[in-house]
């Protein structure tokens, strides 16, 4: 995963992801999380989604794994602050689980397919660490659009998605993550769809101010120079382009994703 992904963990990066919870995120889950589960969120960032969950079940207990070290500590800080305390962070590798078979209730993961190379193989990763008539839970990007149009965030879009595809990576695959799961093994795979908005002024302002420090500084912006995706005037067209969203009162922005609850 880490030759594939397009930034880091940067505080940028982790600003927007740390926005995510179960409810916002991961909708999909809900209905299938019990208090007594043992579950592991792969890719967990900052651990905002893995904490979200981890009061969901507070009679279980929660795994969150990141393929580096570096947000990892700040995801037991937060989870410290907000007095959760059935839930444990470590590093791991989707490619190769450091669990053995049939351990989890739940294996749950959000927006990381579309970062790394063998995405089926993941699957078949969090498949095998997953309880016999347990469930692995994925939701992706499938699609993004904005009003007014731009041509920063349309820069932004162009720049993102080459080097996402130049790394091996899956630009917006939720339209097909189903497809996936059967390919890694499973023949019960559940489609649902769900979204992002953000269009009042609080959502404007977290969602474009993030994003605008993401092109000034993070590693979006040092790969976009560095290896030849962009040059400076690109990334100050970006930064500008996400500044007028959040100062526009008519602006929007949707995402839409694609949800998977795969049966064992």
């Amino acid at each position: 995963m880490p030759e594939v992904y397009t930034t880091d963990h940067s505080a940028s990066v982790l600003r927007t992801h740390s926005w995510r919870t179960v409810s916002n995120s991961a909708p999909h889950l809900l209905p299938h999380l019990k208090s007594n589960q043992k579950i592991l969120d792969v890719g967990c960032g900052p651990g905002s989604i893995s904490i979200s969950i981890a009061k969901h079940v507070p009679g279980g207990h929660v795994t969150g794994v990141e393929y580096v070290a570096d947000p990892l500590e700040g995801a037991r800080e937060l989870a410290k602050a907000e007095g959760v305390t059935n839930i444990t962070f470590q590093e791991g590798n989707i490619h190769a689980l450091p669990f053995q078979d049939n351990t989890f209730d739940i294996v749950h993961a959000h927006q990381v397919l579309q970062h790394i190379k063998d995405p089926v193989h993941a699957l078949a990763e969090m498949r095998r660490v997953s309880k016999q008539g347990g469930i692995v839970a994925c939701r992706e990007s499938a699609e993004m659009n904005w009003y007014p149009d731009s041509v920063g965030l349309a820069k932004w879009r162009e720049i993102a998605e080459r080097m996402q595809s130049a790394k091996g990576g899956n630009p917006h695959p939720g339209r097909m993550i189903h497809v996936w799961a059967r390919e890694a093994g499973f023949s019960d795979v559940k489609r649902t769809a769900g979204a992002w908005c953000f269009g009042d002024d609080e959502e404007r302002a977290y969602w474009g101010g993030s994003m605008e420090e993401r092109a000034k500084s993070s590693g979006f912006a040092k790969v976009v120079v560095e290896e030849g995706f962009g040059g400076p005037e690109d990334l100050e067209l970006i930064a500008r382009g996400w500044r007028e969203f959040a100062e526009n009162p008519d602006a929007w922005f949707g995402l839409l994703h694609g949800e998977i609850i795969c049966r064992k």
